[in-house]
């Protein structure tokens, strides 16, 4: 709006100084005297302006007639070209400098100017490779999408730039949202040029969305192939292709390949949890239990998860508490001071009902590591004890504001998952997901429930002086009478 009004005053400005000029030359009163051989002529000053613009024309008129004659003369003399190359150089002149404005009018974001130079350049040079792609890239700036297309589309009948119009056409169905036919066209841009980067990336996300777990595969390797991923990443990234497809065959209820897939997921990543829970369990229903433990205790060694847990436990279904506690001592030897496997210690003698034990196993993790789980737990055990129930309310109404200890967090955009995914549900990029505490998972709410102490119960206070311990289990004052809601954690 602003530049409309300055040209629009300017023109103003210049035409009020040409009609100002003409007025003062005319007030002026002078002439201009002319002599050509015997004739003699009296010009006014306007006249004079007039007939000396007149004569800087007629000399530019007469040069070009000049360089007409001589390609004329150098035609009758045998050059057969000489006439068409006289009017081609005026006409590639025009065309260049049409050319020039339309990339200096992309590069400072001027579509509207840029298009139409290049549309200029285009009819003017016989240079259909440089004028189309310019006026696609053009119309791109502008927001024209169908006359982009309709030229990256002329770009594919010349091998050089053909590679060009493709990745052009790639994000013109991009910006229609026609995904399936972007992906077939990456595709063939990666069959043209398998080690072109970019081309790779774009088609391995485009399969990934549409959960075409094979083909990214395929697409994962050549990107291996071609140096652009380490082959630790590529173990990595294509395990958790293999696992996809795994879940996309049991929900075809092809379970036997279902299962193949989560084994070889395993093979190629075995510390990738999601990976050995999915393998062990396939092997649990092939019949391979030992096989499963070792797959189990293998991820565990790298990183204790409760996910791994759970499936080491599914190994044996009808065992006892007891001799449950028994089969994950081996496992829980591997990182004895652990805080999953001190809970999960704690859990498995809760379920044995042996509660002083799982106070020793749960140790001092609700104060050096107080989080949901930990309280929780602090609380089944009191409860185990026949605590009484302001106590486990008290435990209970401290775990409403605790941490809610590692979670898969999306380590590009923070969100958090309930569970494992490929394919983060925020910010859709794949394979960034991590077991870690998540950001700010902990701290007073807007319900105001670390006030619920207050109301539900009160946590064990310490031993203090007049204080006594029967059996080192109950808390009695100097009275010998015994507060219910006081025992020691």
């Amino acid at each position: 709006m602003f530049w409309t009004l300055f040209k629009i005053l300017a023109f103003v400005a210049v035409v009020i100084g040409l009609a100002f000029g003409a007025g003062q030359l005319m007030d002026s009163g002078q002439t201009v005297g002319l002599r050509i051989v015997d004739m003699e002529f009296e010009l006014g000053p306007v006249q004079a302006v007039i007939a000396l613009a007149l004569f800087v024309l007629a000399v530019w008129l007469g040069l070009k007639l000049v360089g007409l004659l001589v390609s004329v003369l150098r035609f009758m003399n045998g050059d057969e070209t000489a006439v068409r190359r006289y009017f081609a150089h005026n006409r590639e002149k025009r065309g260049l400098d049409a050319l020039l404005s339309a990339l200096l009018a992309q590069a400072s974001g001027d579509g509207k100017t840029a298009v139409a130079k290049a549309e200029k350049a285009h009819a003017l040079l016989n240079r259909p490779v440089i004028t189309s792609l310019l006026i696609a890239q053009s119309a791109e700036l502008k927001g024209n999408r169908a006359l982009a297309e309709d030229h990256y589309k002329r770009l594919l009948g010349d091998s050089r730039s053909r590679f060009v119009g493709v990745q052009g056409l790639i994000r013109a169905k991009l910006d229609e949202g026609d995904t399936e036919k972007a992906r077939m066209l990456a595709q063939k841009a990666l069959d043209m040029q398998p080690a072109h980067e970019a081309t790779q990336n774009t088609l391995l996300k485009l399969q990934t969305d549409a959960e075409d777990w094979q083909g990214a595969r395929k697409t994962l390797q050549i990107k291996k192939s071609s140096g652009h991923l380490p082959r630790d990443v590529y173990r990595r990234r294509d395990a958790i292709l293999a696992l996809q497809n795994a879940d996309a065959l049991a929900a075809s209820d092809n379970m036997a390949r279902a299962r193949e897939a989560a084994i070889e997921a395993n093979r190629l990543s075995p510390d990738l949890i999601p990976a050995a829970v999915a393998g062990a369990r396939a092997l649990v229903a092939q019949g391979k239990g030992s096989y499963a433990a070792k797959v189990i205790k293998k991820a565990w060694k790298v990183q204790p998860h409760p996910e791994l847990a759970s499936a080491f436990a599914a190994i044996e279904k009808d065992e006892t508490p007891l001799q449950r506690v028994q089969r994950f001592r081996k496992l829980l030897a591997l990182h004895p001071d652990h805080a999953e496997t001190r809970m999960l210690k704690a859990e498995l003698l809760i379920a044995a009902e042996d509660f002083p034990a799982a106070r020793r196993a749960l140790g001092d993790l609700v104060t050096t590591a107080p989080t949901l789980r930990a309280l929780t737990i602090m609380a089944a055990v009191e409860r185990g004890e026949g605590a009484d129930d302001a106590v486990v309310r008290g435990w209970l109404a401290r775990a409403l504001t605790a941490s809610r200890g590692p979670q898969w967090v999306c380590t590009k955009c923070q969100h958090v998952h309930a569970s494992w995914q490929a394919i983060c549900d925020n910010c859709g990029a794949f394979d960034t997901l991590e077991w870690r505490d998540a950001p700010d998972s902990a701290g007073p709410s807007a319900t105001q429930t670390e006030l619920l102490p207050l109301i539900v119960g009160s946590l064990p206070r310490p031993l203090q002086d007049g204080d006594s311990v029967v059996a080192g289990e109950v808390v009695i004052d100097e009275d010998g009478d015994t507060p219910a809601d006081q025992k020691p954690a």
